[in-house]
């Protein structure tokens, strides 16, 4: 499970460049759509092959509602961010989302309750927003609002799929929750979006790279993750991905990076470590045959 944990950090936290850069090349709306439209094709066709069955009508309701908190809203606040916002911040402040999701959990699953450590974690993590947004002068306040509020969509999703989905075939899930996220970013697009798209080597390399791998096959991963682990713990492997989205960011775009950007940065991830992290009781206790 680390294996994939890890990898799905790296392929989240450097698709965040081909974001940045798609958004030279494409209306960003319209670029989210043709990414999950690919990736919902290719996850049609792999569940053609497995002969994985249609949804259940109660499934249903849920699998759009997901779609159109994780893949339609989510990806359509962060592409809107990336026109003002460097992806660097983008990353930091859209990962806020275990901060989000352990606040949900607390209320809303059985045996994730908000302890001291947690709520601290809480605290230290939206201080690190504050200064993370503070510090960085070139983006609006609407746009790194509209990034915070990715998360909150992301988290209410997770929320969603622990408690009323856990029990489905995660690939299906995937799958039809794509569908729904991308036609509804295709319709936003049509409806709002006025820019062209200008197609060549890269561009097709930018949609392939974030349909194919970005979405279809990080995204079944992530769905896999969540099912089979705790929702406030899961959010822990997410750690990496504003990390590597910075790194990849200033490596990649020669994006600056202040010392506030890194101060918040940090206490975002201390935030989420301690939200996630086990408390010493925990840590003494002696470990059961099932860990």
């Amino acid at each position: 499970m680390n294996y994939l944990i890890g990898l799905l950090c790296l392929i989240w936290g450097y698709n965040w460049v081909f974001m940045k850069l798609a958004g030279d090349v494409f209306p960003p709306v319209l670029f989210a759509g043709y990414r999950f439209a690919l990736g919902a094709a290719v996850l049609l066709l792999v569940c053609w092959f497995k002969k994985v069955p249609l949804p259940r009508g109660k499934d249903m309701l849920w699998y759009l509602i997901c779609g159109l908190l994780q893949t339609m809203y989510f990806n359509l606040a962060i592409q809107l961010s990336l026109v003002d916002l460097s992806a660097g911040l983008t990353s930091v402040l859209t990962y806020s989302m275990p901060l989000w999701l352990t606040l949900m959990a607390h209320y809303w699953l059985p045996g994730e309750r908000l302890q001291l450590r947690k709520l601290v974690g809480v605290i230290v993590g939206i201080a690190g927003l504050f200064i993370a947004m503070d510090a960085h002068l070139g983006g609006t306040t609407g746009a790194m609002l509209l990034a915070v509020s990715s998360g909150l969509s992301w988290a209410l999703s997770n929320l969603i799929i622990k408690k009323k989905l856990s029990q489905c075939d995660m690939l299906q899930f995937t799958t039809w929750q794509m569908v729904a996220g991308a036609a509804g970013l295709l319709l936003y697009s049509f409806a709002f979006e006025h820019g062209e798209s200008h197609w060549g080597l890269m561009p097709v390399v930018y949609v392939v790279f974030a349909g194919v791998i970005g979405s279809a096959l990080a995204f079944v991963m992530w769905s896999y993750i969540l099912s089979k682990v705790e929702a406030s713990k899961a959010s822990i492997s997410l750690l990496l991905v504003p990390v590597v989205g910075v790194i990849s960011g200033c490596l990649v775009l020669h994006e600056s990076l202040t010392w506030f950007m890194v101060a918040g940065m940090g206490m975002v991830l201390m935030g989420i470590w301690l939200v996630n992290g086990k408390s010493k009781k925990a840590a003494s206790a002696p470990a059961s045959i099932a860990d």
